[in-house]
Parts: structure tokens; sequence; C-alpha cells
């Protein structure tokens, strides 16, 4: 197919698709079948044992190896090897829906896009049920950008895309696969918190004990009733419940640090 036949959401783009991955394999290919349009694939990867490389390889992916510092910085040094101003960053889990491919290619119709920095909703899809509800929707996320006018931020963890310009919203969701396997998932999660905690630490916060009791019933309440999570049954409940337990192992772990540092 030539580029002058093919469909609007596959002619190929200014664009270059950036990930990082570690152990990618499962869901790998696709996030890359996802974005047919991108002109350049590159996969920033931190010493993957499955078959990562292979996939990556077989989409065309600039795949390099680099040491793990950090999801910011990881993520900031895939961006600085892109050869296009413009970059698409997605995570190893995430797609594009149909709808939201058709909107980033509809920006670049006329050219390159009239505006820098653009950010979509991101809805999760746990345990094989959309999450439109309660926790993380619609999750707003800046995820394309012109780079010299966006940067990753350098935390360790929950790192975002900064700029001086507010950025415009394209249409469609942005799919977070986060629990294919809900082992793996909670693994992930353990890692989180403690990372999260170590920032913590860090930036000289604390964690009194009503801290540590009074965060995951908040959480819930707000999530579960007030933002009307129950409405996505069973997955939404479970998804609620993790992300207090995420908290409240957040603030018990940093305690802990605090206290091996002779701070409590």
């Amino acid at each position: 197919m030539t580029e002058k036949s093919a469909s609007p959401v596959t002619a190929r783009l200014p664009l270059s698709l950036v990930l990082i991955t570690l152990n990618a394999g499962s869901r790998l290919r696709d996030v890359l079948a996802s974005v047919p349009f991108a002109d350049e694939i590159v996969v920033v990867d931190s010493g993957s044992t499955d078959e990562t490389a292979s996939i990556a390889n077989e989409f065309g992916a600039r795949f390099e190896q680099h040491a793990w510092v950090g999801f910011g910085p990881q993520k900031a040094h895939a961006v600085s090897l892109a050869r296009n101003e413009w970059v698409l960053c997605l995570d190893a889990d995430e797609a594009l829906s149909p709808e939201l491919a058709r909107s980033i290619h509809n920006a670049f119709r006329d050219g390159l896009p009239d505006y820098p920095v653009y950010r979509f909703a991101r809805c999760n899809v746990f345990m094989g049920h959309p999450l439109k509800h309660g926790e993380g929707y619609p999750d707003f996320n800046t995820r394309l950008f012109r780079r010299d006018a966006a940067h990753w931020s350098d935390d360790i963890v929950h790192e975002h895309v900064l700029s001086d310009l507010a950025p415009r919203t394209l249409e469609g969701d942005l799919l977070h696969y986060s629990a294919d396997d809900l082992k793996i998932y909670l693994d992930k999660q353990n890692r989180y918190t403690s990372l999260a905690a170590e920032r913590a630490l860090a930036r000289g916060e604390q964690a009194p004990l009503a801290r540590i009791v009074l965060s995951p019933l908040t959480r819930f309440l707000k999530f579960w009733l007030v933002r009307g999570g129950w409405r996505d049954g069973l997955p939404g409940f479970v998804h609620i419940v993790i992300g207090c337990q995420n908290s409240f192992m957040k603030y018990v772990k940093l305690r802990d640090l605090r206290r091996q540092a002779g701070q409590e």
C-alpha cells in the first residue's frame, strides 16, 4: 500500500512513538499496533529477559538498552533519542483507542499541529473491564508534544510531563491495561509504594498515625461513593481497594524508613 492510498489512520506522520520497557512482551505488540502512523518507534529497555526485544524489532523499532534511573529520567532519556521534533509517549501497558488514534492523526492533517502540547483521557482496563467512574477517569495525561515545548519531570515515580503551556485536549481514550495478571499488578504496586515512600522521605514528609489510618478511608469514600466507583462493579471495587491499600502501605513504609533513618 502506497502512502497516497493508505487509510487516514495508517498514513505515516512526522512523529516518534517513545516507550520504556522491562519484560513488556505480553502487551507490547498491541501497544505498537495501536500506533500505525508513527514515523519512528523508540524503545528504551532496562534489561528485559522476555520477547520484548524481538517484538520491538518486528515493528522496526530503534531498541536501546539503558540502565534504570527512575521513571521520569528514563522517559526523558528515551525522548532525547527521538529524531522527530514531535513525540508521542506511551507506557508499555497502554494503547490508543481507535478514536484517539483518529484524533492524533487529524491533528497532523494539514501539516504539523498548530499547538505544541496535547493531553487525552486515560482509561484503566482492569480485570477486563474499562473503569469509567471512581478513581482514575478521565485522568488526563499530557503525552503528545513538541520537544521544545514540554519535557518529563525527574520524579522516579509518578512522573509527568511539564510545560509552561496548558495542554489542549484530544478526543478518545488512552487505554491502560493495568491488570491482565492480578499477581503481576500487585507486585508492581508494591514496588510503586516503596518508590513513593522513598520520594516522600526525601521531601521530608511525615507519617503520623492519623494519616496512616485516615488516608485509605477517605480515599475509599471519595472514589467509591462520591465519584460513583460502584458503577464499575467488582472490578471497580477491587481497583479502589488496592488503591487504598497503596495509600496505607506508602505511609507505613515511609514511617519505617524514617525509623531506620533515626527520624522516629
